[in-house]
């Protein structure tokens, strides 16, 4: 029996209706804070990049750690997560998530005080390994807490509350962090005394660490509100070896699975590039422009937090569009119209280029749902709770992605377009992998309708 099988069988008829049954409502809040939680770290790290680059005198290549730490963390214990759950329960894997990410957060106190880059990279990391257990518990927990004639409802007004925190986060990040640097650009902190440059990175650092330290206090309290909240107590049975290698075989001979945690793995890389190296697009443009570099970059941010809103808004209307498209057309729509607006970012420079990768959030707003639904229409049971941890693992795509964008910014020489500018090809070639998924999809797979929201 399913977990949310074995909640509709506590119910009564009456409470079969219910969206959110009110013996588990204060439960049903306390989980749903974890979504925004998440939202709020992936986008005030986002800008990070930038940020480190300008503190440390990196190159683009050696800042974009900070995704590969922050991303990493789900490639490593998605399934780790998966495995912890069905052992333990759905709350322990709550409370061990929320432990790592407050754990993470408080490594920026030692980390600010070293003054090193590489254990901020372990702060982050640990975050990320924090977000990876929550990310896969938190999803089938709060499907689990109420009758499944509910269970999508109550899981989209759950997500609901991701791009919450992911606007907070971009805004402390634009508002707290990039406007309170020091102003002094890369030329003028390289021609500073040694002793003033530590300094002046020791300040940045500081106002850096800030946030993090006070969303893992945040977060702590958290920790303690669930671990003494008598909370739905859902456990499914323990797999035995043999039965995880028939899951995994099975899986693995899903064409349309394999090809879904690929095709998600790009997007999850797509959407990354696009929303931390905007800083150093927009950065670019302005100072271009005249503008001072600090200036650049707060007003860049000012643009990633259009995208967002614009991303949100987008996944409404998009949402109400698959009441009519089949969703691997509409996801095909919507890649082919990210992969025109990206070239639109390499080609036409400017300011010009700037408005179409603010508009590629909308083309991105309903991918990882969609992605998510078409990989796993038709797997059930114990097959659909691996593959979802799959999905989420593929979520490593923003890190060796970003990377490779990282890598054409610092050794790019190519005269007509700018070093940022081509490094938007990377995007580009994603979008296209993504819409051949979604006409696989239409043509081969022929998944049907789903429910819009699958994911994040």
């Amino acid at each position: 029996m399913t977990t949310v099988e074995a909640t509709e069988a506590r119910v009564t008829p009456t409470e079969k209706t219910e969206l959110v049954p009110g013996a588990v409502l204060i439960p049903f809040i306390l989980v749903t804070c974890c979504f925004a939680l998440w939202g709020f770290a992936n986008d005030i790290t986002n800008p990070m990049v930038a940020a480190f680059q300008k503190i440390f005198l990196t190159g683009a290549t050696e800042a974009t750690w900070v995704q590969v730490a922050f991303y990493g963390g789900y490639g490593v214990m998605a399934f780790p997560a998966a495995l912890f759950i069905r052992r333990f329960s759905y709350k322990a894997g709550i409370l061990l998530g929320l432990g790592l990410y407050t754990i993470g957060g408080l490594l920026f106190i030692p980390a600010s005080s070293i003054g090193e880059f590489y254990p901020f990279l372990l702060a982050y990391f640990v975050i990320t390994c924090g977000l990876s257990f929550l990310e896969t518990t938190a999803n089938p927990y709060i499907l689990s807490m109420g009758p499944a004639e509910t269970a999508t409802r109550r899981l989209n007004l759950a997500q609901a509350f991701n791009p919450v925190g992911s606007l907070i986060g971009m805004y402390i990040a634009s508002q707290f962090i990039l406007a309170r640097l020091d102003a002094r650009g890369r030329e003028a902190r390289e021609l500073l005394p040694a002793q003033e440059f530590e300094a002046v990175k020791a300040a940045d650092l500081e106002i850096v660490s800030q946030p993090y330290i006070l969303i893992g206090i945040v977060i702590a309290a958290l920790f303690v509100l669930i671990a003494l909240m008598k909370m739905p107590n859902q456990k499914a049975a323990v797999m035995t070896d043999a039965s995880l290698k028939a899951i995994f075989g099975r899986l693995l001979r899903s064409k349309k699975y394999v090809e879904g945690v690929v095709a998600q793995m790009l997007y999850v890389g797509a959407q990354i590039m696009c929303w931390t190296f905007i800083i150093h697009y927009g950065t670019e443009v302005f100072v271009a422009d005249g503008m001072m570099e600090k200036d650049a970059q707060v007003l860049s941010q000012q643009y990633n937090i259009a995208a967002m809103a614009i991303f949100c808004t987008s996944r409404f209307i998009c949402t109400f569009l698959l009441k009519f498209i089949h969703p691997g057309a509409l996801l095909m729509y919507l890649a082919a119209g990210g992969a025109g607006l990206s070239l639109g970012v390499v080609l036409l420079g400017g300011q010009g280029g700037l408005y179409c990768l603010v508009g590629i959030s909308a083309c991105m707003s309903l991918m990882f749902p969609t992605i998510y639904g078409i990989a796993l229409k038709g797997i059930d049971g114990d097959d659909a709770k691996f593959a979802a941890a799959g999905l989420i693992m593929a979520i490593v795509g923003g890190t060796f992605l970003p990377m490779l964008q990282a890598g054409v910014i610092d050794n790019w020489n190519m005269g007509f377009v700018s070093a940022v500018e081509a490094s938007f090809a990377l995007p580009l070639l994603c979008f296209v992998a993504i819409a051949v998924y979604g006409y696989r999809t239409v043509r081969i797979h022929d998944t049907g309708p789903l429910s819009p929201f699958g994911g994040e």
